[in-house]
């Protein structure tokens, strides 16, 4: 009893769904005006079925499905119930879901490959690019050893040069520098000198100023002074 008021609560609760569900399988789909004959249905189905070619074939599968679930019901090793009838729409109804749900997902998957293929594709030509412009950047290198060789030259060439001006700003800074201490030496002779001759006539003065003052030199002075009077008198120059 149980078990029946499931399978109609259930079959109450997918019916309105397969209802909805069913107008919009139909209006995305063409509705087809000439319904395929029972020969092309039944070879559809047929072909729908699992086989193995080594084994058995599609025919045989279906055959031997029908065969054991009679085998089952008429040995009452299976009892059709209400379970049974809920597995078989619960199949029908995902089955139909399914078939419904496939060309969108496909869509869906088709259309994210394609979304990752170019973004593939436009990472592939944005790398092949940048090699491209590499490969041309190196090409314009190529004529980097003589570039080189002519650089190197003038290096040398600049590294003698300032080798020379290094020699001779030193021979200027050595010639200004003996004649700072030569002029310092001139300098210096020049103030022995000088103060030499200013010791030495000082010492004169203070000599002859010593002398002076002697009462004998004095006279002696007087004496000649009064003989060069009377010298010039007698000459008559006074």
């Amino acid at each position: 009893m149980a078990s029946r008021i499931a399978f109609n609560s259930l079959r109450a609760a997918v019916r309105p769904r397969a209802l909805v569900a069913l107008p919009q399988s139909i209006s995305a789909r063409p509705i087809s005006t000439n319904p395929p004959p029972p020969s092309e249905r039944a070879s559809e189905l047929i072909e729908k079925l699992p086989s193995s070619p080594n084994l058995i074939t599609k025919t045989g599968t279906a055959l031997l499905g029908v065969g054991a679930a009679a085998a089952a019901i008429s040995q009452e090793l299976y009892v059709v119930n209400e379970e049974t009838i809920i597995l078989v729409a619960s199949a029908i109804v995902f089955t139909y879901l399914g078939k419904v749900l496939r060309e969108p997902y496909t869509q869906w998957a088709e259309g994210h490959i394609s979304r990752i293929r170019n973004i593939l594709n436009e990472a592939r030509a944005e790398h092949t690019g940048a090699v491209k412009e590499r490969i041309e950047n190196v090409g314009q290198l190529r004529d980097v050893v003589s570039t080189t060789q002519a650089l190197f030259a003038l290096s040398k060439e600049t590294a003698k040069l300032e080798a020379e001006n290094f020699v001779q700003l030193q021979k200027v800074t050595l010639a200004s520098e003996l004649k700072s201490v030569l002029d310092s030496w001139v300098r210096y002779e020049q103030q022995v000198k000088e103060r030499e001759q200013a010791e030495l006539t000082k010492a004169v003065i203070d000599k002859v100023l010593a002398s002076i003052k002697e009462d004998k030199v004095q006279k002696e002075i007087l004496q000649n002074a009064v003989a060069e009077v009377e010298q010039l008198v007698k000459s008559k120059a006074i």
